[in-house]
C-alpha cells in the first residue's frame, strides 16, 4: 500500500505559475512510476503528465506541453508538477498517482493507488 499526499494547490491569476508536490509514504517509491491527473467539475478525470521509476520517460498531456514540468525526487519519496503560464482551463482538482508496474503509461486505470487531490484554480 502506498499513502499519496498531494500539496501546492490554490487560486492564482493567468499567467501565474503553481508548484505541487506529492509525497510518497513507501521507502521503495523508486519503483513506481507516477503520474499527475486532474478533473475539472463535471468532466472526466484526464491525463496530465508521466514520469518512469528513474526520471527517463516522461509523457505529457498536448493541453499542457511546453507549460508544465513533472520531476521526482526518489531520494526525498517526492514526484512534483511545476506548472507555469496557467490558464483558466487548467482549473481543476489535481491528483498524484502510482503505479505499480514497469510501463508508464497515460492510461488512468493503470495507475494503483491515487491522492486526495489538491485544488488548482486559475481566474481569468
Amino acid at each position: 500500500q502506498v499513502q499519496l499526499v498531494e500539496s501546492g494547490g490554490g487560486l492564482v491569476q493567468a499567467g501565474s505559475s503553481l508548484r505541487l508536490s506529492c509525497s510518497a509514504s513507501r521507502r521503495t517509491f523508486s519503483r513506481y512510476p507516477m503520474a499527475w491527473f486532474r478533473q475539472a467539475p463535471g468532466q472526466e478525470r484526464e491525463f496530465v503528465a508521466a514520469i518512469s521509476k528513474k526520471g527517463g520517460d516522461i509523457y505529457y498531456a498536448d493541453s499542457v506541453k511546453g507549460r508544465f514540468t513533472i520531476s521526482r525526487e526518489n531520494g526525498e519519496n517526492t514526484v512534483h508538477l511545476q506548472m507555469n503560464n496557467l490558464k483558466p482551463e487548467d482549473t481543476a482538482v489535481y491528483y498524484c498517482a502510482a503505479r505499480f508496474g514497469e510501463v508508464l503509461t497515460i492510461v488512468r486505470e493503470g495507475y494503483d493507488y491515487w491522492g486526495q487531490g489538491t485544488q488548482v484554480t486559475v481566474s481569468s
